[in-house]
């Protein structure tokens, strides 16, 4: 099982729609795959499912009340399930804190083998939650729009990563850097080129168009795959999923946290989130 954080430091930058529309694409590929919605906004969970809830199901997981795989129910994509969002993330998150992203990694650790995938949609931040993700998973996405702002919004989210994976995550790799809404003007051609010569082999080679279909999609509560299958921005999607099925890194199993090592390692969270505020 291969476990993904999708994950950006802003929002807009189509870190869900990267998530949703990659799950669906694996999904039909026969891969199961689980998309945990770990962004308060919930924009996944409205997408192919009911919206986020008011429920602390999500919450009690973390407190090892409740096992992730219990919470997860079907979407409209086949072979697609969902963790929805919960409205206690922000309370839990402010409250919790380094304990938050503790249970987060304990939660997801305990995740069975019954997908092919895990996608986790983080939040637009490199809070508790965004660290819990990096710290849990193996493989880490970094979606992003070909825009000035957002090409250099990427290196502080390389950073993070390349943070956690010294300090808290050794098996954690960066898969790659997902280009979305990609557009025919120069400037999107020229900050394409400029990522791949700044960060080469990290850039997925296929990249996604900008179209109205994926918005008209998610108001549709499908995923654009399924939503316009024959359309140009629905082969980008499938193009860039079979990358992904290339880019498996075989990563070493994560290591789990051990009682006698929670408090070393709420030191460590504690440093990691605290040295960006």
């Amino acid at each position: 099982m291969r476990t993904i954080a999708v994950i950006n430091r802003k929002g807009g930058c189509g870190k869900t729609t990267a998530t949703v529309s990659l799950a669906a694409a694996l999904g039909e590929l026969g891969r199961r795959t689980l998309i945990l919605d770990l962004d308060p906004q919930g924009s996944a969970s409205s997408w192919l499912g009911n919206g986020p809830t008011d429920r602390r199901e999500l919450f009690d997981s973390f407190l090892g009340t409740r096992g992730i795989a219990d919470l997860a129910v079907p979407t409209r994509a086949p072979c697609v399930d969902i963790v929805p969002a919960s409205s206690w993330l922000v309370t839990a998150e402010r409250r919790l804190q380094v304990d938050l992203a503790l249970g987060a990694i304990r939660a997801m650790e305990r995740i069975p083998e019954s997908w092919d995938y895990v996608l986790v949609d983080c939040p637009p931040t490199l809070g508790y939650l965004a660290s819990a993700a990096l710290c849990g998973c193996r493989e880490a996405i970094v979606p992003l729009q070909p825009h000035g702002l957002d090409a250099s919004g990427v290196e502080p989210v390389l950073e993070e990563i390349s943070r956690v994976r010294h300090q808290l995550n050794p098996a954690l790799v960066l898969t790659g850097i997902v280009v979305g809404r990609v557009s025919r003007t120069n400037h999107a051609r020229d900050v394409v080129a400029r990522l791949r010569s700044a960060h080469g082999d990290s850039v997925f080679g296929p990249t996604i168009r900008d179209s109205i279909r994926v918005p008209e999609a998610a108001m549709a509560g499908q995923p654009v795959t399924a939503f316009a299958p024959d359309t140009a921005v629905a082969r980008d999607i499938r193009a860039v999923a079979a990358e992904l099925i290339r880019r498996d890194p075989n990563a070493l199993p994560v290591r789990r946290v051990e009682a006698g090592r929670a408090a070393g390692w709420r030191g460590v969270v504690g440093r990691l989130v605290g040295s960006r505020s």
